[in-house]
């Protein structure tokens, strides 16, 4: 770590569970984001602000101009763009020491498997419960931590799932039937903008935490936040032993 390096990260470093140690192992390390929308936002820029080495970034949406009262990681300028490249000079201009690879295509298959292999977390910032399905699949597969957020109109929720440890309650644990059909959507009901932040700074706490090796957070547990209320819920999970992603997992 050089002098600038030490300089850009002393704040977070003084942490006692990052430290000098932990800020390597986030300088290492590579995260998967996929959606880079409303959630994907703050979860990119904290990532890219506090030195996380690799930033693969996934969407392959364009930017849209309905998307910029929550979509904070991109600007009037990138309309147009696709939200992967934007994305990454985003990063770029956040912090020069990050590599952000474009992955401007819907991952599925082979091609999301082998993405998921290469992360040492996944972050899901997507909108869809089928695409939440198919990375918690890959995931549980591979065996990496996947973090998971979702908000719409004025509630949002996040947790973490260790797929990491044969014990730990995975995503179709939590959601066990194929619900995706007729979901609602932010542009059908709407969606408040700082909730999206509130949900996204949440998953990026608990992915810098993942990575630095730190053991509190929300593994096994569902966070609920009512933005309108101001009320937070956090829920007990439970493995499934029937789940049909990883009930056969020992």
């Amino acid at each position: 770590m050089n002098d600038q390096q030490h300089e850009r990260y002393s704040r977070q470093m003084l942490l006692p569970w990052l430290g000098l140690a932990g800020q390597q192992r986030l300088m290492g390390s590579r995260v998967l984001v996929l959606g880079l929308g409303g959630l994907g936002s703050p979860v990119t820029q904290y990532l890219a602000a506090a030195g996380v080495g690799t930033l693969a970034l996934c969407d392959y949406d364009n930017v849209e101009l309905s998307n910029l009262q929550r979509q904070v990681l991109h600007r009037s300028t990138d309309v147009g763009r696709p939200k992967a490249e934007s994305a990454a000079d985003a990063v770029r201009a956040i912090n020069p020491d990050v590599k952000a690879i474009v992955l401007n295509q819907f991952l599925q298959g082979d091609s999301l498997r082998e993405q998921v292999e290469l992360a040492d977390v996944v972050v899901d910032a997507c909108d869809n419960f089928e695409s939440r399905y198919a990375v918690n699949e890959a995931c549980v597969r591979a065996r990496k931590p996947l973090v998971s957020g979702a908000a719409i109109r004025m509630e949002g929720q996040v947790s973490v799932f260790r797929n990491d440890r044969a014990d730990a309650p995975c995503y179709r644990c939590l959601y066990r039937d194929d619900s995706g059909t007729g979901e609602d959507t932010c542009s059908l009901v709407g969606v408040l903008g700082p909730l999206v932040g509130m949900i996204g700074s949440i998953q990026a706490a608990e992915t810098l935490k993942l990575l630095a090796g730190a053991e509190q957070g929300l593994a096994g547990r569902l966070l609920v936040v009512d933005a309108l209320t101001m009320d937070v819920r956090s829920l007990r999970l439970r493995k499934d032993p029937d789940c049909p992603a990883c009930g056969g997992r020992r």
